[in-house]
């Protein structure tokens, strides 16, 4: 990283937390306050058939949490401001329902080393918000109760989450703190996380507690993050009102939850939340930013153009300048799609302008494949093969297709694919992974001998581009194929969701959108 880049992102790191000086004057010099840090996270699909185990999780344990986030440093101020009791937190791949047993056992394991390490004056609970768990209804509210009942109600619980996530009664009623990203692509993801644990320690080293008042408005709106991103308007305008709500007198924090399309819960649907000390303002803000966000349910589109897979070929094979970028949206694993449907890799390999060498370069990224994997293996780079890759998990649009080609890369250890190969067949060259991996950087693929940049076509399974992608791309369209995330929602099938709902019920009345004073944590008994 350049060195006139790196040092401000430091700096950055080093001063977010540092301490008010009257704080410590008010508990005395000495203070400080034990905090553990807890969390599960991942998206989950119930319109996928996959199902999400727990060495998913990848689970860290105890001080290799600090590994995971830069403010977490040593040197920096929020490391230095508490002692810090780390004890479990599984981030996921988003993907599908969570297995009862997968879950049981992270619970299990986070709420015995909480109780063996007690007692403790916060709690910082790093979660996503859109788990789904098999048999479990609002899976972070059951998980921030059931830590509740093992550290007690007294303790300062800050909850950070993404914007995509689902902000349930419950989950709320048992934060004392809450917060989420404010931008789609979540560029602002560490310092959202940040922000969340300097509220925090501030409020404990002021000894103001937990807020007087949370205010929760429930918006019946459920869209896609294809459709919502704070790139375009409205959501550019909408979320830029949430600064101007935060600096009000008596607001603590500001947040809107787009919320989580491709689940079917009764939580599932926007939400806005405002924490504060001030009745007034913290309702006023709340309603505000609901009211904003219900005004413009209309005008939301998609981030980019959006075409049918064949309209998307034709427009990528006139393209004049590389790369043009296809996303694969349907079955987009960032989102919760199973990452094995075929059926677009099967009408990309039955197109003639890709079935000569000397064709259009296509780079397809990715597709599972642990039996061609295998056989790769066997006969290492240069070789040949002739293998099943995909839908041996959602096979609902197309079956397993026999890839036959050279090798051309293999590389082991990804924490994710685990190990990855190119196989080349015709003018495309197909990323076949042990397990499946979304692609987001330009070394994703340069780690692999591809150069994205000099590809006519990269096909990745994805929605909206991360910046990396989005900023390297000549030309961009989303394809509307089908998977486990389909943008289509009206043919997802919906049965537990609260209606009415926009854009289900298109023509519903304007709901009330006043705001709901929740009880404080410690009152809920």
């Amino acid at each position: 990283m350049n060195k006139l880049i790196f040092i401000p992102i430091l700096a950055f790191f080093l001063c977010l937390g540092c301490k008010p000086k009257e704080a410590k004057q008010e508990l005395g010099s000495d203070y400080v306050p034990r905090i553990a840090i807890a969390g599960i996270g991942i998206e989950s699909s119930t319109f996928s058939p996959a199902q999400t185990h727990e060495e998913a999780f990848h689970a860290r344990i105890g001080d290799s949490i600090f590994n995971r986030y830069p403010f977490f440093n040593k040197e920096t101020a929020i490391r230095n401001r508490a002692e810090w009791i780390p004890t479990l937190l599984g981030k996921s791949l988003p993907g599908g329902i969570v297995t009862k047993e997968a879950y049981e056992s992270m619970v299990a394991k986070t709420l015995k080393m909480l109780k063996d390490s007690g007692p403790y004056d916060g709690l910082w609970f790093d979660i996503h918000g859109a788990m789904s768990v098999v048999g479990v209804e609002d899976a972070e509210g059951d998980l921030i109760q059931r830590i509740r009942e093992v550290i007690g109600t007294d303790v300062l619980i800050s909850t950070s989450m993404d914007l995509h996530g689902n902000v349930s009664k419950r989950l709320a009623e048992h934060s004392d703190l809450i917060t989420c990203y404010r931008m789609a692509p979540h560029e602002d993801a560490l310092e959202s996380k940040a922000r969340s644990i300097t509220n925090l320690l501030d409020r404990l080293e002021s000894g103001k507690g937990k807020p007087k008042y949370k205010a929760w408005v429930p918006v019946p709106i459920l869209l896609p993050g294809e459709k919502t991103s704070t790139r375009i308007e409205p959501g550019k305008s909408l979320y830029a009102q949430i600064p101007d709500v935060e600096k009000m007198e008596g607001v603590i924090d500001a947040a809107i939850w787009i919320g989580y399309a491709w689940a079917d819960e009764a939580r599932n649907h926007a939400v806005v939340m405002v924490t504060g000390d001030d009745k007034e303002q913290v309702s006023a803000g709340a309603e505000k930013l609901a009211n904003a966000f219900w005004n413009v349910r209309q005008e939301f589109e998609f981030v980019a153009p959006v075409a049918t897979l064949d309209e998307s070929l034709k427009m990528a094979l006139a393209h004049k300048e590389q790369p043009f970028i296809i996303s694969d949206m349907g079955d987009n694993p960032t989102a919760g799609g199973a990452g094995d449907v075929t059926w677009t890799l099967q009408k990309l390999l039955a197109q003639n302008e890709f079935k000569s060498e000397n064709g259009p370069s296509l780079i397809y990224a990715s597709i599972p494949g642990p039996e061609l994997i295998e056989e790769a293996l066997k006969v290492g780079v240069g070789g040949t093969v002739s293998s099943l890759a995909g839908a041996l998990v959602d096979d609902r649009f197309a079956p397993p297709l026999k890839l036959t080609g050279t090798i051309t890369a293999i590389k082991k250890g990804d924490r994710d694919a685990e190990v990855e190969v190119v196989v080349k067949i015709g003018s495309i060259s197909v990323i076949v992974t042990k397990k499946r991996k979304p692609y987001h950087t330009e070394k994703d693929f340069t780690d692999l001998d591809l150069n994205p940049r000099e590809a006519a076509i990269v096909v990745v399974k994805i929605g909206y581009l991360v910046p990396e992608l989005y900023d390297m791309r000549k030309g961009w369209i989303m394809a509307l194929t089908p998977g486990g995330v389909d943008q289509d929602l009206e043919r997802l099938g919906y049965k537990k969701i609260k209606r009415p709902m926009f854009p289900l019920d298109a023509d519903m009345k304007d709901p009330d959108l006043s705001a709901r004073l929740l009880r404080a944590s410690d009152k809920l008994q």
